[in-house]
């Protein structure tokens, strides 16, 4: 998709760059970020993914459903109208598309098809490369 507009003309959302992100790379703990950070969708999606490892899947979804709504929030602070590409290739946008596809996993783990469905669709359609890196 071009960086001027989806399929549709629909512009693509470029979220800001998220203060937590630093702190992720220099090595604090995602929990230790998300409690700094609430609003970091990074930090949550870390939290989840590292719960989803550890074979706690309603704790994961608990985490994942966080950074999925913190980061809508961020979407649509950005400018984002409830559609449109969100593109993978922009880094701050990771956060987000990474909780999104916790969530899927996590859904898929508690059994909820509604939600897991309906996860891998708006991923597919936010970033099709967010899907095929995250296997959703």
């Amino acid at each position: 998709m071009s960086t001027d507009g989806g399929l549709l003309g629909v512009p693509e959302t470029r979220l800001p760059v998220d203060p937590a992100a630093a702190r992720l790379g220099a090595g604090e703990s995602a929990e230790t970020v998300a409690a700094a950070y609430p609003s970091s969708s990074l930090a949550w999606a870390l939290l989840a993914e590292q719960a989803l490892g550890a074979h706690r899947p309603v704790e994961a979804y608990a985490y994942a459903r966080t950074g999925y709504h913190r980061g809508l929030d961020a979407l649509r602070r950005a400018g984002w109208r409830g559609q449109g590409p969100i593109p993978w290739s922009h880094e701050p946008n990771q956060g987000f598309l990474r909780a999104l596809a916790a969530l899927n996993r996590a859904a898929r783990a508690i059994g909820e098809t509604e939600e897991e469905q309906r996860t891998a669709t708006f991923l597919r359609d936010s970033s099709r490369e967010a899907a095929e890196t995250l296997g959703v």
